[in-house]
């Protein structure tokens, strides 16, 4: 696989082709999905429940991810790689800063976090500072205690309103993609259409440029539950790699998700 910059996946969103992604811990899988051709790794703070077996991602630390950002970057030198910035680590724009470098210098080539308007200046000065930025609205596992519990977000109008606007003003301020997880398919393909960045879904219909889901889901070994929005392509195909193919596959052919694997 030829390395994949952040060009391809905005030439990616300007052709409607669409492009898989999905979450990386270590070497060995990402040995794996690269030989898959799989383009955008996603070194998510999600290894706290798959990994670490936590009920939540909160106790995740920059330390945690910057290990298993250069474990991933070891297994696969050519995907592009988001690495999660974690639950307080970019709280105000100096540690942002601090966190996002330890990242960078592990091999990430893009840095995600959480939230809305109130990251404009942080995203700004990230950016600023040669740090390229996901952002992610949505359902924002890091805010799980102001939920009360993973839910879908964005179904009532305003709230449907107030995640638009956030990633209208977020990606003025420089973010260069944007993650949407858990709301409303129709919502998705409305801010993928206003927006000029790839926006890659989770929960969130078909019509996002991209998709991302989490690799213990895809392989059905998940040590809690696999989301309404996955799905076991593992069980359909018989092999690690198969399954992998088969997910990147139909994701091209937007096959998947359908609405069954939809909001």
């Amino acid at each position: 696989m030829k390395k994949i910059t952040i060009s391809d996946l905005n030439n990616w969103k300007a052709l409607g082709e669409k492009f898989a992604s999905i979450t990386a811990y270590d070497a060995s899988f990402s040995k794996i999905f690269e030989e898959q051709n799989m383009p955008v790794l996603i070194v998510g703070d999600s290894l706290g429940s798959v990994i670490q077996g936590k009920p939540t991602t909160l106790n995740v630390s920059i330390d945690d991810l910057v290990y298993h950002t250069k474990c991933v970057r070891a297994g696969s030198p050519n995907a592009f790689i988001i690495s999660d910035l974690p639950f307080m680590s970019y709280h105000n724009p100096h540690t942002a800063c601090e966190s996002a470098a330890k990242l960078m210098k592990a091999g990430a080539n893009m840095v995600k976090i959480e939230g809305g308007s109130w990251l404009i200046n942080t995203v700004k000065i990230l950016t600023e500072r040669a740090i390229p930025v996901c952002a992610h609205l949505g359902l924002m596992p890091q805010a799980v205690n102001i939920y009360g519990g993973y839910k879908v977000q964005g179904k009532t109008e305003e709230q449907a309103t107030k995640i638009l606007e956030n990633a209208q003003q977020l990606q003025r301020a420089g973010a260069q993609a944007l993650v949407l997880e858990c709301i409303p398919a129709k919502l998705a393909q409305q801010i993928t259409l206003e927006l000029n960045i790839p926006v890659i879904g989770i929960g969130a219909g078909k019509d996002t440029d991209g998709q991302v889901l989490v690799m213990h889901d895809i392989l059905g070994v998940s040590a809690n539950y696999i989301p309404r929005f996955s799905r076991n392509f593992l069980a359909e195909t018989g092999s690690i790699e198969a399954a992998v193919k088969k997910y990147i596959e139909e994701v091209k052919q937007k096959t998947f998700p359908d609405e069954k694997h939809s909001f």
